[in-house]
């Protein structure tokens, strides 16, 4: 008898005291392991994970969050042969093992970097700007997004038990969430060695990452209003979920991946000779191959323009009859074995049921042709390409979640578009074309229906990752029938686990809280030049307030001549005077921030590393011959970066004219060093 799976509950392995149930090697029938969790206190896993993970995740930034994500990226890389050599027994190819273990190790990698890049090096997220509350400026409100005191069940489908996961869990990771991971059985076993190798690792948290190998009885129980549900599976068991006391009463939140019909969509403008039809048949055969078409992304739907769907059906039986069947380890085999016995004998039910609308125009349902393996102990299955009759219905409700695919002709760009919708929500269409009219009228149709939408023509061909190709950077989640949720999309997908909250303070108050400077706090003129000051002694609300600078015509006349800039409204003043928002020659606007910056500039070496950016910069008031300008600079945010000798100092900079009047305001970026000297410059 092969081994027990074992959970990971509490800071150590819990192994069921039954044998439990057996899982089959998709390929060969053979056991690969049993598993089984009776026995498993799932309280104490919650538990675990409110007092001892949560609370050491929030005390870390999320740089420093990020850090131990891209060090956890790293040591999967180098241990990620031993993922691939048990991904083989799931009826994966070694294609669709590196979808399902790089790509897993990929997000890691992507949230890492977004931590970093596009977080502050703090636990509080600002969102948007400040609101001006009262006319004296002193009550202010502002949106911000902190942790939750709670944990994220992950309760994942068996088709990517490591991508699954780790999509999961960077994201939540960053917001501060522990995790406990729910894989489903059939390839648990994949998923168990993932969770091993992470926490041989010692990189994440004690009690940041939990397992439950088995079923997860009871554990919903245990949840209540800060705690959150991340499902992936089918709409049946999705709606079990909903109904669960703590989600519909209890406030514990429910986001759900479930079933889609995915469809792409021929072009009316493509012709067969044209580069975008090969790249259709192409995308359409690769959905419903790799992972033999257990993907929630495969295209189940074609939709071909009526005088085209025979082409399209010939041009589709001739590349799927290239496509050799068998067991994976076979490097010749292409498409692999589905994941068991069970889910071969689902697909074929949902292949009946497609037939009563529709005619198989290629492959065999109840037998395929092998290039290797057992027919009848591995769950082999031909990709089958079927054909609906007008006015099929079935296609539009049933899917098929295995190497399986429709065609249905429309006429014209709407029907397509209807019949997309009918679908009645999807995680992702794709639309196969090089009309900009026809891409714009169908993005813009399939967008209510659709979390993704991908357009393919010859231009972005070579770098398009496919249509079934969920990417760390963008949204994965559809409306509708495929669950309503979302995940990743990059920095959204950490805010999804946070509470956004709108606090209603003082400027200085709101400084405090934030760690950001506020406008209408208070500024703090120490004597000292904060370009004078390292990181070590930088403070946020260090001002400056500059000395006094008149501009002359002549720097006017000298800026337009130096940079080439001689629009009218600086060079031409019977022209200027005309021109109802200035009334006469006016300085440029680049040339009162060139001044501005020499007023507040200290020019000599020292903390101040490099300007790298200025962002949000606004005109507000025109600056005229003879108008005198000053500037106050004030340090707004304070970032240090955890693998450099120097941080970002965002300054908040105000270019008042001799009236008081803001005539321009902008955040200016600097590196500044940590200490200074320099490590190894003291001398």
């Amino acid at each position: 008898m092969s081994a027990l799976l074992e959970s990971y509950a509490a800071g150590r392995w819990f192994r069921a005291a039954d044998d439990g149930e057996p899982l089959l090697d998709a390929a060969t029938g053979e056991e690969v392991a049993r598993i089984s969790s009776r026995g498993l206190d799932v309280a104490a896993m919650v538990r675990h994970a409110r007092d001892t993970g949560g609370p050491g995740l929030r005390s870390l930034t999320f740089h420093e969050r990020a850090a131990l994500l891209k060090a956890l990226a790293k040591h999967l890389t180098e241990r990620k042969e031993e993922l691939y050599a048990l991904s083989v027994r799931t009826g994966a190819t070694s294609r669709d093992t590196m979808i399902d273990v790089d790509g897993g190790i990929g997000t890691l990698f992507s949230y890492a970097s977004k931590g970093v890049r596009e977080l502050p090096n703090d636990t509080v997220v600002l969102d948007g700007g400040l609101e001006r509350l009262g006319k004296g400026g002193t009550f202010a409100g502002q949106h911000l997004y902190t942790s939750r005191p709670g944990v994220v069940v992950q309760i994942n489908a068996f088709n990517f038990p490591v991508w699954g996961m780790l999509e999961k869990l960077a994201p939540a990771f960053l917001a501060g969430l522990p995790s406990i991971v729910k894989p489903a059985s059939q390839t648990a076993y994949l998923t168990e060695l993932a969770v091993r190798l992470i926490v041989e690792s010692g990189i994440l948290p004690e009690g940041t990452l939990q397992l439950v190998s088995g079923g997860a009885g009871g554990l919903l129980d245990e949840l209540t209003v800060q705690d959150s549900v991340a499902f992936t599976g089918s709409a049946h068991t999705a709606g079990i979920l909903r109904r669960h006391p703590n989600v519909l009463d209890g406030g514990v939140l429910l986001g759900v991946e479930a079933d889609s019909l995915n469809c792409s969509i021929l072009g009316p403008d493509v012709r067969p000779e044209g580069p975008e039809f090969d790249l259709f048949v192409k995308d359409v055969v690769t959905e419903m191959t790799v992972k033999a078409g257990q993907k929630c992304t495969a295209i189940r739907r074609i939709l071909v323009p009526s005088p085209m769907a025979e082409q399209v059906v010939e041009a589709l039986a001739a590349r799927l009859a290239k496509v050799t069947v068998g067991d994976p380890r076979n490097p010749d085999v292409r498409m692999g074995a589905l994941a068991s016995l069970g889910q071969r004998d689902e697909v074929r039910k949902a292949v009946e049921a497609l037939r009563a609308g529709s005619e198989i125009v290629f492959g065999n349902p109840s037998g395929a042709s092998l290039l290797d393996g057992d027919a009848e102990r591995g769950a082999f299955m031909t990709p089958l390409l079927l054909r609906a009759r007008p006015g099929a219905t079935e296609p539009h409700d049933v899917e098929p979640f295995g190497p399986v695919g429709t065609v249905l002709a429309y006429d014209g760009l709407d029907s397509a578009i209807a019949l997309a919708a009918r679908g009645r929500g999807s995680l992702v269409a794709s639309v196969a074309t090089h009309d900009p009219d026809v891409a714009r009228t169908v993005v813009l149709g399939l967008a209510p229906w659709h979390g993704r939408v991908l357009v393919l023509d010859r231009d972005d061909a070579k770098e398009s990752t496919g249509h079934g190709s969920p990417l760390p950077v963008l949204v994965h989640g559809g409306p509708g029938r495929a669950g309503g949720g979302e995940e990743l999309g990059g920095v959204r997908g950490v805010l999804h686990h946070m509470q956004r909250t709108a606090v209603q303070a003082s400027p200085d108050l709101l400084t405090a809280v934030t760690g950001r400077w506020t406008t209408g706090a208070r500024r703090a003129e120490s004597g000292v030049h904060p370009f004078r000051k390292s990181l070590a002694d930088l403070r946020v609300g260090d001002t400056i307030a500059s000395a006094p600078r008149t501009v002359s015509l002549a720097d006017i006349e000298h800026f337009a001549e130096f940079t080439g800039d001689t629009f009218y409204a600086h060079t031409d003043a019977t022209a200027a005077a005309r021109n109802p928002l200035f009334g006469g020659i006016v300085a440029h606007g680049y040339l009162v921030v060139s001044l501005a910056a020499g007023l507040f500039v200290d020019p000599a070496p020292g903390p101040v590393l490099a300007n790298f950016g200025v962002d949000s910069l606004r005109f507000l008031t025109p600056v005229k011959a003879g108008d005198t300008i000053e500037v106050t600079l004030t340090v707004k945010q304070i970032t240090p970066r955890s693998s450099a000798d120097y941080g970002e100092v965002r300054w908040d900079a105000v270019v008042a004219n001799q009236e008081g009047q803001p005539v321009a305001t902008y955040d200016v970026l600097t590196l500044v060093a940590k200490t200074w000297p320099l490590p190894g410059q003291e001398a």
